[in-house]
């Protein structure tokens, strides 16, 4: 079965803002490139992939796009704007005129960082959201439960713009926070028609070191219910996840999560869903 990972990183901390590489995150604190993800994709079956924004850089947009040219396996790049920029939508066009513009697919910001749980609210975001759909690009929602009622005002007043809730809106799986979490998301199953998840970073929401596939399950129940599988789509979190069990401990566990699922679902969500959100 065809998987493409949609969701994974490269980085060098000497080059961005990459001070949470510290305490447990300690050993990610180094540089990781194609060469490095190549073989976890060649073992895991993986034909291609999604690269995704680190951090607030146009300039690393610009690099990972150039990657794309040069990468066989990247499919796609989400990369990063300021949308509050009054001239964001000359941004965006900069970028697909550039060297591997092509690949651009969508925008995305470290939402969950910002102080302001409402700020995908605030009117200069706003009409930055509005150049990223007249762009035809899609939005990447970085969340946690905190901005989920932001985020779910947000896709009803852009009807016509593709996004995705990355990491599940990182639910506090090691705590067993189910409910406020789950409460929060169900909501989004009236906008599904424009709304995608990414079955992602949920490995490093768990106890690192004692997760199994039947502490994800759970979640995995309740955003297929939600979402449905054709709205629903793997992402490994590389190389992220590496702090809690590695590459093929995550696909594998997503693999046993949806095993009971009919072949349309599981290819869908392996490779599908993918295809579709990002125009692969």
């Amino acid at each position: 079965m065809t998987i493409i990972d949609a969701h994974h990183h490269f980085w060098n901390p000497d080059d961005g803002d990459y001070g949470w590489l510290s305490g447990p995150y300690a050993p990610l604190r180094r540089v990781f490139t194609p060469d490095d993800l190549r073989p976890e994709l060649q073992a895991g079956g993986v034909s291609a992939s999604v690269l995704v924004q680190t951090w607030s850089s146009e300039a690393e947009t610009v690099r990972f796009l150039e990657l794309a040219e040069t990468t066989d396996y990247i499919a796609g790049v989400v990369g990063w704007v300021d949308l509050t920029a009054p001239d964001v939508a000359q941004r965006i066009a900069t970028l697909r005129a550039g060297r591997g513009g092509r690949f651009l697919k969508g925008i995305r910001h470290q939402v969950h960082n910002e102080e302001d749980e409402n700020w995908l609210l605030r009117d200069d975001v706003r009409r930055g959201l509005a150049a990223v759909e007249a762009a035809g690009l899609v939005y990447d929602l970085l969340l946690r439960p905190r901005e989920l009622p932001a985020a779910l005002k947000t896709v009803q007043d852009f009807p016509r713009l593709k996004f995705v809730i990355d990491h599940i809106a990182k639910p506090d799986i090691k705590a067993k926070a189910f409910a406020p979490w789950a409460e929060r998301m169900r909501p989004f199953a009236a906008e599904r028609g424009h709304v995608w998840c990414k079955l992602s970073g949920m490995v490093t929401e768990a106890d690192w070191e004692h997760w199994t596939a039947a502490d994800l399950q759970p979640y995995v129940d309740e955003v297929l219910a939600i979402f449905g599988a054709d709205r629903c789509l793997y992402g490994s979190d590389w190389p992220v996840c590496r702090v809690a069990g590695g590459y093929a401990r995550v696909l594998g566990a997503l693999k046993t999560c949806i095993a009971g699922l009919p072949e349309t679902d599981r290819a869908a969500i392996l490779a599908g869903s993918a295809r579709t959100l990002y125009d692969l």
